[in-house]
């Protein structure tokens, strides 16, 4: 058993939001109790102590949408790389890159990404892989370096026609290959069957897919992210993007959906019909100058929205910051967006509730033991009715100094446990190195 605590327990939880002297008491993988700490202390004598020294506890956090294999494109400079728009981005860069990609490099990007999500506290990642070098062993190499680090991981990889038919049908085996093995073990990992955009799968691709299908697998799906998106899927497929996907069941409650930027009136509604979750990732968006999604529509309309960060970062109140900035850009009304953080602490843990069978997300009886503390030395009164104002406005991931995942402690006082460290970093940048002559001989 663990007490973490004593602090201010911001829970998530509705029925006890808020818990000044509070604590969180975990056995095993899961939250035994949350409540007032000296209570806990005096009940449970004999639980190891956890110090968090007054500081704030909350659970930690999900990644909707993240791109382990973009990790080494931090600082890569890439030869005859000189894009005028989205798609020379993805040519130029992007599937230059994960055509690059082998083994060695998904598992040490894994490391980079793992190592970054603890130290960030986030302990759940929903992943978008393609390491179209080497295919097929790539979602299991990843999640191996999941299991290791202790983050919650559910895994895709990216179809596309874009390498021809063989490559496509590689993709297609690697996704179905990982979403039974993760069955082995749910409560840590999940596989859904991952999509590049539309405009890079063809009708016969996509019906194969749909037709292998059997078992029900979610899927996750890059949507509308970029104008051309639309405008291929209506001169290939006859029709706009949504509607293109749904006739092959591949938007659904099971499912994700990235970006959804480029969507009309008439695709919000049918993404309202058909239960699919959507990401948002604002920095991403914003970097990639593809515009911004209607974030109010879909939640008006009752859609699941979550936050991700599409590689960008794994630091998750920095990618909320974002998406509060870029919803009142948007409309042009700085007044609107009061609602943004339910993407992160509702709309996360609801989507994460459709892949994992325990609670996520929320500290309370029953849910997984994943907890973080932040060091926030406030000047300005906290309580449960502004806190996610300071968390908007007053923290980052660096705020993070303790990280719990499945009731271990994985980083304590900005000190990673479990791992060493220096030997992980020095394999990652020798890795980065060795990759970054490989990409540009």
């Amino acid at each position: 058993m663990l007490l973490i605590g004593p602090g201010t327990v911001i829970t998530r939880d509705p029925a006890h939001p808020f818990i000044e002297n509070g604590a969180v008491l975990t056995k095993d993988t899961k939250i035994e109790a949350v409540g007032d700490y000296e209570e806990l202390a005096k009940k449970y004598p004999d639980a190891q102590r956890v110090s968090s020294q007054g500081r704030l506890i909350m659970p930690g956090f999900i990644n909707a949408h993240h791109h382990i294999y973009s990790a080494f494109s931090r600082g890569l400079s890439l030869s005859n790389y000189n894009p005028s728009g989205f798609l020379e981005i993805l040519e130029g860069m992007w599937w230059r890159i994960d055509n690059a990609l082998n083994l060695d490099d998904s598992r040490a990007s894994a490391r980079a990404v793992y190592l970054s999500c603890l130290r960030n506290g986030v302990t759940t990642v929903i992943d978008h892989h393609a390491s179209y070098k080497e295919t097929t062993g790539s979602l299991e190499a990843i999640a191996e370096e999941s299991l290791r680090y202790g983050i919650r991981s559910c895994l895709c990889y990216e179809i596309s026609d874009r390498n021809g038919e063989e490559e496509a049908q590689r993709a297609i085996d690697e996704n179905f290959r990982f979403a039974r093995f993760a069955k082995k073990d749910p409560e840590h990992l999940a596989g859904l069957i991952g999509l590049h955009a539309s405009f890079t799968l063809s009708d016969r691709t996509l019906e194969k897919i749909a037709q292998e299908n059997t078992e029900g697998f979610g899927y996750h799906a890059h949507v509308a992210e970029g104008t051309l998106d639309q405008e291929r899927s209506l001169a290939e497929h006859g029709m706009r993007v949504v509607p293109c996907l749904m006739q092959y069941d591949i938007l659904n409650e099971r499912s994700v959906a990235g970006h959804c930027i480029h969507v009309d009136e008439k695709e919000k509604d049918l993404l309202a019909e058909t239960g699919v979750g959507v990401v948002h990732n604002p920095q991403s968006n914003m970097g990639n100058a593809v515009g911004a999604p209607d974030i109010l529509g879909f939640m008006n309309r009752g859609i699941t929205v979550g936050l991700g960060t599409d590689g960008f970062t794994s630091d998750m109140l920095e990618s909320l910051k974002f998406a509060n900035l870029l919803i009142k850009h948007r409309e042009q009304d700085a007044t609107v967006g009061g609602n943004i953080s339910d993407l992160l602490y509702k709309g996360n843990p609801a989507l994460a509730a459709r892949i994992f069978p325990q609670p996520l997300g929320i500290l309370k009886e029953g849910a997984a033991a994943d907890v973080i503390v932040l060091d926030y030395d406030e000047i300005t009164p906290l309580n449960g009715d502004n806190i996610n104002g300071h968390l908007l406005f007053g923290m980052n991931g660096l705020n993070v100094v303790t990280t719990v995942s499945d009731g271990v402690v994985r980083m304590k006082d900005r000190e990673i446990l479990g791992l060493d460290v220096e030997k992980e970093v020095a394999g990652i940048r020798a890795q980065a190195k060795d990759f970054a002559r490989r990409v540009n001989a």
